[in-house]
């Protein structure tokens, strides 16, 4: 077995095959400068001609033409020798079979999940966008990066041009980029596995075999000012490459570190904010929504949420789904004081605003992000770890689609509110009650051990509040299953109900709300959150 180099690795040649080329012809143009030979295959070969670089093709290399409409081109063992050979171990078998070391891999991947992600993709598309040579050459390289210089990322490129400027890789660069390239080829196949397994769910009516897509790779542990307390140590390991559109891959732009609590509670009420497009607002206290609403802005929608419970409102954390403004943000100092606002993009004069209250901090995560494959939840438990896929909730609630079960029916106003309340409620602790009215909670029991407790709970909130809950929904995240919580609703002012049913009691709850007038639908989905 060779001994590892101590002396960083000299490059003499260089296979390039990208399908995202951005910074490549640059690049490119660099290495020929330094005396580097490129090798290159499809778009790639083409793209660096047009520049006005000399390339030369794979397939002149390995003798023959690239198969199979391109799905044969790198796959053979003048590639993979070349990728895979020890210097000074393996020197004379290349020499035997006249193969040439190559000191350099840049390889990205088919774009398979921008592929899926359009709405017209066909099964036939998406297949073609499995990367087959892409990843065994990545492999090859990383595993040999003793002596191989692996990129599978454009933003390493400066990185990498300044080490050749001086003569070579390090093996500290190599090791590093080695394990970059494992955790792309890692994800690639995990977004695969996701998508036809989900394909292969929706053909036959069950539930995907859970995978883990997009979770294998993290950057260095980054430590936070202490845990749940100030005794427990911690650290966030965030996704690497980050995940745009969440609250690990944001960016704290104003105010102290953020400390787990902080982050747990960003990231509940960036989750609660997913299901709407409308300007919205969630307020949220130890991981529960205690605020919630709808607006024509971000305004609008602040001090709305805000009247639900502004006395659990202090000390929060703050979402929303447009642009923090210095407007907006003058109003929330007016009236409180928060933790962590977070929003998808922060105004200049927010900022200048903000950086006035060192306490304040102020977290931008982009707009949330369609995701392509099931998202996964990790839970840790003593001994083990416990992954399930996430509750998105984007279960339609609309006239004609969802059930109605009782004699009145939803009007328009009510079913608004009930979708509303249905989803506020997907992002509250079980057992979950939430009262609504006009796009906006008036009350939330959460983490209750009895739903009639929840009910409970969520009516005097709305009453600290003030105008009562005449003519208000209610959302339950499971089936209720006696009728007391039903006549406790109705007792307070409840004109419509939304819950999954399922009960053994439902013929009861039914006709209890019959006897109470009130419209109740059942969405045979419920949404337990522990």
């Amino acid at each position: 077995m060779s001994s590892l180099p101590t002396a960083p690795t000299r490059i003499r040649r260089a296979l390039l095959s990208v399908s995202d080329k951005t910074g490549l012809s640059e690049l490119a143009r660099a290495l020929v400068s330094l005396g580097i030979e490129i090798l290159s295959t499809g778009g790639t070969a083409r793209l660096l001609r047009e520049s006005g670089l000399a390339v030369t093709d794979v397939a002149s290399v390995t003798g023959f033409p690239e198969l199979l409409d391109g799905r044969v081109k790198t796959l053979h063992p003048f590639i993979h020798a070349g990728l895979l050979a020890r210097r000074g171990q393996d020197d004379a078998t290349l020499a035997q079979h006249g193969i040439e070391p190559i000191d350099l891999l840049i390889v990205n991947l088919y774009p398979f999940e921008a592929t899926i992600a359009r709405p017209d993709c066909s099964w036939a598309t998406a297949v073609e966008q499995i990367d087959i040579g892409g990843p065994a050459m990545l492999r090859a390289a990383a595993k040999n990066h003793a002596d191989v210089t692996v990129v599978v990322d454009p933003a390493d490129y400066p990185e990498l041009m300044a080490a050749l400027t001086e003569g070579g890789t390090s093996l500290g660069q190599r090791r590093r980029l080695a394990v970059k390239a494992f955790a792309h080829t890692a994800r690639y196949d995990g977004i695969v596995a996701g998508w036809l397994g989900a394909t292969l769910a929706a053909e036959g009516g069950q539930s995907a075999a859970l995978t883990v897509p997009g979770v294998v790779g993290y950057g260095a542990a980054e430590p936070l000012r202490y845990g749940e307390n100030p005794h427990q140590a911690a650290v966030l390991l965030a996704a690497s490459p980050r995940v745009p559109g969440t609250v690990a891959g944001g960016e704290c732009l104003a105010g102290k570190a953020l400390s787990y609590n902080n982050l747990l509670d960003a990231d509940a009420a960036w989750d609660a904010l997913r299901p709407f497009t409308e300007p919205a607002c969630v307020i949220v206290k130890h991981a529960n929504p205690c605020g919630v609403a709808l607006g024509s802005d971000g305004l609008a929608a602040y001090r709305a949420a805000h009247a639900t419970d502004p006395l659990s409102a202090f000390g929060g954390v703050i979402a929303f789904n447009r642009p923090l403004t210095a407007e907006l943000l003058q109003a929330i100092l007016e009236q409180q004081f928060a933790e962590v606002i977070l929003a998808p993009e922060v105004a200049e004069a927010a900022l200048s605003l903000a950086t006035r209250k060192p306490d304040l901090r102020i977290l931008t995560c982009g707009p949330h992000q369609a995701r392509s494959t099931p998202e996964v939840n990790w839970r840790s438990i003593s001994g083990g770890l416990l992954l399930q896929q996430a509750d998105l909730g984007d279960e339609p609630v609309e006239p004609g689609v969802t059930r109605v079960v009782t004699r009145r029916q939803p009007d328009a106003a009510e079913w608004a509110d009930l979708r509303f309340a249905w989803r506020v409620c997907r992002a509250v602790k079980s057992n979950a009650i939430v009262y609504a009215a006009g796009l906006c909670t008036l009350g939330i029991g959460a983490g209750q051990s009895s739903r009639v407790d929840a009910t409970r709970l969520a009516a005097l909130k709305a009453s600290e509040r003030g105008p009562g809950l005449a003519g208000a929904v209610m959302a339950s995240d499971a089936f209720l299953p006696f009728r007391d919580g039903l006549d406790a609703a109705a007792a307070a002012g409840i004109r419509a109900v939304i819950q999954p049913g399922g009960s053994v009691r439902d013929p009861e709850v039914i006709a209890a709300a019959d006897e109470h007038d009130i419209a109740m639908v059942f969405t045979g989905q419920r949404h337990f959150r522990h």
